[in-house]
């Protein structure tokens, strides 16, 4: 079985992405795996977005629509609230992950079960649900088959939407064969899914509660939705006598007709499919249908932090389609490990250290995983600006250091270099002297018109960059130069 690597949202340091991305890019059939996967989704969803004339409207209605209902967050929880309570349900308020952990986990002990299943919960990972009941004694079983293969793996997830994008169809069978006492087995996807379907069937049978997560929670009616691929959603939220759905706070729309506008989005952006195959809804509960008993705990665990923030709170808006993730050439080289977080790609990259907060190197590393391209932006549904987010987190991550750092990271190169050029370029005397002393420094590097390699640290900048020396005469020089 495979250590699984720190996570940032687990206790102690976890590895800044640099550290964690040379790992990855070392492991030829990880790309060969992430590259082949990514693509193929890419493509696919280009072309059912393109069938959309009105694509462009209903990012925009999306869009308008979140940021809508995180202004009124507060009204519409409460809402929900009174929703799901009136429908039979019972809503619990959850701080932190502790607090999520523990109220899971006791109502788990009340109903004297030893065993839970569970589907479709990127929040459970982000509360190391699984670890902590685990350490009560309870064990759970993840029903969505990706989710199965990296548990049965002991590995981490490595993407939002397929946790086991990493693997290919034979590392999957010779971990089905070693795992569940399977004697014969072909790389088919239909034999895998039937080895699957067969051990998971008898955990539905047997769970005295299913644990899920939630797409979205609607305020006016107390709806809950689970979009999913393969049914696995649906036997877990209605065979258990007791379902507990753990959700973030964000995670809320205003009313049942704003579907129309996220149903259309989700799929084409997620799987590239027109519609999911398995979409759920549960409105409390129903006599002599589905579980008798609901809960729904409402998570916060920093989202309040992030939604203050007047550019990060952006970021709340997205609906977990990883269309990011399959557009980004840095994920597709690195693959969602080398984030060490539940969230990878460019959305983790901008959700985790907002979630965790700034000041950890781990999380503080990932708003740098980035080229800027752009390119996650173009395909948000919800058009969140990720290039933007990330920037402005960059800034945040250099002025904590500069504010509360110890003294390695005042002498960080990077901040050194910042605190010298803010000063320089608030000073027209320092900066002419500044430009002076460059022309004189820089001769010993000038190579063709253009420095190739900076020395120390500075190197690994030009490794993949021409360096444009500065120029004998200034604009200012010129300037007086000419006119006087």
């Amino acid at each position: 079985m495979t250590i699984k690597p720190p996570d940032a949202f687990s206790p102690g340091e976890t590895p800044t992405f640099e550290a964690s991305a040379k790992t990855s890019l070392a492991d030829s059939q990880l790309r060969r795996n992430l590259g082949k996967a990514t693509q193929t989704i890419r493509r696919k969803r280009a072309a059912v977005v393109e069938e959309m004339p009105d694509w462009e409207e209903l990012r925009e209605a999306g869009r308008a629509l979140k940021e809508r209902t995180l202004r009124h967050l507060d009204a519409y929880l409460l809402q929900l609230e009174e929703s799901v309570t009136k429908a039979g349900g019972v809503v619990h308020w959850a701080r932190d992950a502790d607090e999520a952990n523990r109220i899971i986990s006791g109502i788990v002990r009340e109903k004297g079960a030893n065993e839970v299943v569970k589907v479709k919960s990127i929040a459970t990972d982000e509360t190391k649900l699984n670890e902590h009941l685990e350490s009560e004694g309870i064990h759970a079983f993840e029903t969505d088959l990706a989710e199965l293969i990296i548990q049965l793996a002991g590995e981490t997830s490595s993407h939002i939407l397929v946790p086991a994008i990493h693997k290919n169809r034979a590392e999957i069978r010779e971990l089905f064969l070693r795992e569940l006492d399977v004697e014969e087995l072909s790389d088919e996807p239909k034999d895998l899914a039937n080895a699957a379907r067969l051990y998971l069937r008898k955990k539905f049978l047997n769970a005295k509660v299913g644990i899920s997560g939630a797409n979205f929670a609607v305020a006016e009616t107390g709806t809950v939705a689970v979009v999913e691929s393969e049914g696995n959603g649906r036997m877990c939220t209605t065979l258990p006598p007791v379902l507990v759905t753990l959700m973030g706070v964000e995670k809320i729309v205003p009313a049942w007709r704003d579907f129309e506008v996220f149903m259309q989005l989700l799929p084409r952006s997620s799987t590239a499919e027109r519609m999911n195959p398995y979409t759920s809804f549960w409105t409390g509960v129903s006599e002599g249908d589905g579980p008798e008993e609901f809960h729904l705990v409402l998570l916060d665990n920093g989202r309040t932090d992030v939604l203050a923030d007047e550019i990060g709170r952006q970021t709340l808006n997205c609906i977990r389609c990883s269309a990011c993730l399959n557009v980004c050439p840095v994920y597709e080289r690195t693959g969602g490990h080398a984030y060490n977080s539940v969230y990878p790609g460019p959305i983790g990259a901008i959700l985790t250290p907002q979630l965790v907060g700034i000041g950890k190197p781990g999380s503080d590393s990932l708003p740098y995983a980035s080229s800027l391209c752009g390119a996650c932006y173009q395909v948000c549904p919800v058009k969140i600006n990720i290039p933007e987010v990330l920037i402005h987190l960059r800034g945040r991550v250099v002025r904590h250091k500069q504010d509360r750092g110890g003294l390695r990271e005042r002498l960080d190169p990077e901040n050194a270099a910042m605190r010298a050029m803010a000063k320089a370029f608030s000073d027209p005397e320092l900066y002419e002297n500044a430009q002076r002393l460059a022309r004189v420094g820089q001769w010993p590097l000038v190579r063709g018109g253009k420095i190739g390699s900076l020395p120390g640290r500075l190197a690994g900048w030009t490794k993949v960059r021409d360096l444009k020396p500065v120029p004998k005469q200034s604009f200012r020089e010129w300037w007086k130069e000419e006119r006087g």
